[in-house]
């Protein structure tokens, strides 16, 4: 579909959104005309004033005309002093596409690219143009990869579809304000009726009377049934739009594998699915590993260790890249479903270009270290910034883990604190054990209803694997208390804890020391022999301890 017909579907859409308006702003005038010649005068006068109350919202949506402004996502802008071959690529990837090139350039923090234009009259005038490209990929792809994302995104532009946007926001913000107008007023009405209902209940409450359960069922529900229409005219409207945002993307890949090569493209399509797994995977357990702690990785390696756990981590993303998804997130997705995507650039013929750019993307960079740290400043907010900063990733993870145990509160604990009406510690525990008292213990734990009615034998292997979990994190947590603990970090497999050694001098078989603490018959004196010996007291030890 051309740029015309786009565009005349983008404005048929719209007018169809006050078209939908006017209609019902005449069946509800209709209608009290109706009422008007048949109706009595008292139930005309309540009927008005609900048509009254129903024609605001439908009047605000129509006459609310000003599409509202996005903010742009955080990020990092770069000028072409900043970053001279990452514009002067972008530029010459702009004059093959056969468009013009952005005016603003703006690295973000995630794995994703982006183009946007601020077109002025519905589109019809262009406007400044900016792209969003995610540091993540230029850490991921290679060169000819990140030229293939670039002309994929310029070809947006050449295909007027970032100023035909305008229309398409339009009608959808139209449409998603009036439906928030009508579920506005619902739950207004609908809080009204609890609390009167509440209040009635109180009342009779007060005077020893039976209260009524609370049903709102009924209230707002004109304004629901009305919101219900435009909801329905919202689904048509997305469906008809998003399959045209779906078209553009095959249009672009297709721009892409021109420009780029057809394997360029089609490989770039496979990294970046892997490429987003691998970065939410690092955001949660290496970059912000410290955040309980308030701890930072070093200056620039917030961002920057995504690259060093990429290279580490190779093989682990094989298989993402050849499992591809074939179905889009929901039928409101914009973009096809990658594998079909893969399938249809693979299909291309082949251009001998495979053997480009096998330079890791990065590269394009002035000062990739100096861009890493100045991104850091970019978007991380003032908080986060203030954390103190760690001198490399083992002291991030020390300090993380130290903290992390340090505050532990589970429910053993808890249950723990209750039974003895002391501080839990792994100490307090292990005398209960040895009393005897673990499974009366046990019972003061959250329980499933199965668990809470069994007995004996069969509650304890309801309760044991809990019970052996929380001790675990017990036990960690009291030999780190005492320094008893060395964490290994790792780039490419979960950091691995170091205990102490055995009385025999070979490795604490940590797991055997918890069965046998949790067993029918226990035995804490594998878990006692982990601890440090208890500080003497008395005048031997006030001697001992005495300065000469």
């Amino acid at each position: 579909m051309g740029a015309t017909l786009r565009a005349l579907r983008a404005l048929v859409l719209l007018a169809g959104f006050y078209l939908l308006g006017v209609i019902l702003l005449a069946a509800l005038a209709g209608a009290d005309y109706l009422l008007y010649l048949h109706a009595p005068s008292s139930l005309a006068v309540k009927l008005y004033v609900v048509s009254v109350l129903l024609a605001i919202p439908l009047v605000r949506g129509l006459f609310m005309l000003r599409t509202p402004k996005g903010e742009e996502p955080p990020g990092l802008p770069v000028t072409e002093a900043d970053e001279p071959d990452l514009w002067r690529t972008v530029r010459e990837l702009a004059d093959q596409v056969g468009t013009r090139a952005p005016s603003r350039i703006v690295l973000t923090p995630d794995v994703n690219a982006a183009v946007s234009e601020d077109a002025r009259l519905l589109g019809l005038l262009p406007g400044p143009r900016r792209l969003y490209l995610g540091v993540p990929l230029l850490q991921g792809l290679t060169e000819a990869q990140l030229r293939a994302v670039l002309a994929h995104e310029l070809g947006h532009y050449s295909n007027s579809d970032t100023r035909l946007a305008a229309i398409t926001v339009r009608g959808r913000a139209q449409v998603l304000r009036t439906i928030g107008h009508f579920e506005e007023r619902a739950d207004r009405t609908a809080g009204r009726e609890r609390a009167r209902q509440e209040k009635k209940n109180a009342k009779a409450a007060a005077k020893g009377r039976n209260t009524k359960e609370i049903d709102t069922g009924h209230a707002g529900i004109t304004y629901r049934t009305m919101a219900k229409i435009y909801i329905g005219y919202a689904k048509l409207y997305f469906r008809a739009t998003l399959a045209g945002s779906r078209r553009q993307e095959y249009a672009a890949d297709v721009a892409a594998a021109r420009i780029a090569g057809r394997d360029a493209t089609a490989s770039a399509l496979r990294e970046i699915p892997a490429l987003d797994a691998a970065f939410g995977f690092y955001m949660n357990s290496y970059a912000t590993l410290g955040s309980e702690a308030r701890l930072l990785p070093p200056r620039g390696e917030f961002f920057g260790g995504y690259g060093r756990m990429l290279t580490a981590r190779q093989l682990e993303l094989v298989g993402l890249r050849t499992d591809l998804p074939t179905e889009p997130t929901s039928p409101y997705d914009s973009h096809p479903p990658i594998a079909d995507r893969v399938e249809r650039v693979e299909a291309l013929p082949a251009d001998g270009r495979a053997d480009e750019g096998k330079g890791a993307a990065l590269g394009l960079l002035a000062d990739p270290d100096r861009t890493l740290a100045a991104l850091e400043d970019a978007v991380l907010n003032e908080e986060v910034l203030r954390f103190r900063r760690t001198g490399d990733w083992q002291e991030l993870l020390d300090g993380s883990m130290a903290a992390n145990l340090a505050s532990l509160d589970t429910a053993l604990h808890r249950a723990l604190a209750m039974y003895t009406k002391d501080h839990p510690s792994l100490p307090a525990l292990l005398k209960v054990i040895d009393d005897g008292q673990l499974w009366q213990l046990a019972r003061r734990l959250p329980l499933s209803d199965q668990a809470a009615e069994a007995q004996g034998r069969a509650f304890r292997e309801f309760v044991r694997p809990a019970l052996a979990d929380a001790l675990q994190n017990m036990v960690l947590a009291e030999l780190s208390a005492h320094a008893r603990l060395r964490w290994e970090f790792s780039w490419s497999d979960p950091a691995s804890v170091h205990l102490p050694p055995a009385p025999d001098g070979g490795e604490t078989d940590l797991g055997a020391a918890i069965e046998a603490a949790v067993a029918d018959h226990p035995d804490t004196g594998p878990l006692r022999a982990l601890l440090p010996p208890p500080a003497p007291h008395g005048p031997a030890a006030r001697e001992t301890d005495a300065p000469r």
